[in-house]
């Protein structure tokens, strides 16, 4: 495939490490030892669920998550679901008519609410998964409802129509504001009005949603590796936390993304929010 001048430009960064000697990321284990990318992939090539955990303007992520996903497929094959945030659920329709190739590209971009990012971040993944025949499932609750619930709480979920509710989890949803990555948000410096109780609760909606559709797309002897914000899998929360409360034995491994101006070693701040961690140098580009 021929590479464009950006991706060139992104590789060169990538494998240089800006100069040499100094790597522009390391990968690390939950201890924060240094791993090797290769024993990564033979790591977690069984598990039932991938949760990868991205930077969302990151490059080296998003690089990394296309490399991921190129590696996994070499070994499972067409056992290989893909999964985002970045789609919401009421969206999976036209990913699907988009992938059946019964609506053009053009049409799919111009009508899927795609994220500013989506050309340089998300779409090799789309593209990979349509020309290998791999499914891929918009899993994110639809923004309107997230801010139904930033107003009214999981309550006004239940005064929405059938319809609407095959978009989310099943109700009442699971929750526990004891939970840090809901905790904190009600701690959060600068968002004035905005913390109320239902705050965590929007974003506990997301997690719940995306976890519902993670599991109603997980088939038996398949691996589902899923790309979503840091936040909604670090630390064995948010999301992880919803699917081990519908199966506790599922296998799930979480990568996370950090950043740090020296990635030779994890800071502790950073240390064990993931089974691996990408570590990559604070002065890299961003795609916005």
């Amino acid at each position: 495939m021929k590479k464009t001048p950006i991706v060139l430009l992104l590789l060169f960064f990538v494998f240089s490490g800006f100069k040499p000697g100094k790597p522009a990321w390391m990968l690390f284990s939950k201890e924060s030892k240094k791993i090797k990318y290769g024993k990564m992939i033979k790591k977690i090539q069984d598990a039932d669920i991938v949760l990868f955990g991205e930077l969302h303007n990151n490059p080296v992520a998003h690089w990394l998550q296309l490399e991921l996903t190129r590696d996994l497929f070499a070994l499972k094959d067409t056992n290989l679901v893909l999964g985002a945030e970045m789609f919401e659920s009421d969206n999976q329709v036209i990913l699907d008519e988009y992938f059946a190739g019964l609506i053009s590209r053009t049409r799919f971009e111009d009508e899927a609410r795609l994220w500013r990012n989506y050309s340089t971040d998300y779409k090799p993944l789309v593209e990979f998964a349509r020309g290998n025949n791999l499914r891929f499932v918009a899993s994110n609750v639809p923004r309107r409802y997230a801010s139904l619930v930033n107003s009214r709480g999981f309550e006004g979920l239940e005064e929405l129509s059938e319809e609407a509710k095959s978009f989310l989890p099943p109700l009442p949803v699971l929750y526990n504001p004891e939970l840090n990555c809901y905790k904190s948000m009600m701690q959060m410096e600068g968002m004035g009005a905005h913390v109320n109780e239902n705050f965590p609760k929007a974003q506990a909606i997301k997690d719940a949603t995306m976890a519902h559709f993670i599991l109603k797309n997980r088939m038996p002897g398949k691996l589902l590796i899923h790309y979503n914000g840091a936040y909604h899998s670090d630390n064995f929360e948010s999301i992880y936390w919803y699917l081990k409360q519908h199966n506790p034995n599922l296998n799930i491994v979480t990568i996370t993304t950090v950043s740090q101006e020296d990635v030779s070693e994890l800071a502790e701040e950073n240390a064990g929010k993931a089974d691996y961690t990408i570590c990559i140098h604070e002065n890299m580009t961003t795609t916005y």
